[in-house]
């Protein structure tokens, strides 16, 4: 897995998921698998397959979020340039195609959440983004189409 940025919060927030899914989580799926078994011919017992179904779930979940988090790289804000935009800006752009102001904060693909105007270095208008200056127009090849964005400001 490549690397992936993300915020100090993000990165807590993780930490946090992953250990409510060791601890708690995993209890709560013994203690299904443990009922299960109770009901007897595993071979054709459903609480039992879905339990391990469950299971399954759960240990790839952990599995993701241990290597996403070893494979984290912390956004220092301080780090944060003003003058070019890079992971961890936030940027008001004018959208020359939709006639319409917007702000994003670009950040890592773990913690991206267009709902919330956090957008994925990765993503088409974040690629475009990257190393762009204030007054720069650029071009992002969305799913959409075509968007043309002129970026006002850059701040962190």
């Amino acid at each position: 897995m490549a690397q992936s940025f993300m915020t100090a919060e993000g990165y807590k927030q993780l930490v946090d998921e992953l250990d409510q899914l060791r601890t708690v989580e995993r209890d709560e799926i013994a203690r299904k698998i443990k009922e299960a078994r109770d009901f007897g011919d595993l071979s054709e017992n459903a609480e039992y397959d879905e339990a391990m179904n469950e299971q399954a779930i759960l240990e790839a979940r952990i599995a993701r979020l241990e290597e996403e988090l070893k494979n984290a790289v912390l956004i220092d804000d301080s780090a944060v340039s003003t003058d070019q935009i890079g992971v961890g800006s936030v940027v008001e752009v004018f959208d020359r195609t939709y006639d319409e102001k917007m702000e994003f904060r670009i950040i890592g693909k773990s913690q991206a959440d267009p709902a919330e105007n956090r957008i994925s270095d990765e993503s088409p208008i974040g690629k475009a983004l990257i190393g762009a200056k204030a007054g720069d127009v650029v071009e992002a090849d969305t799913p959409g189409g075509i968007v043309v964005l002129e970026v006002v400001s850059i701040s962190k």
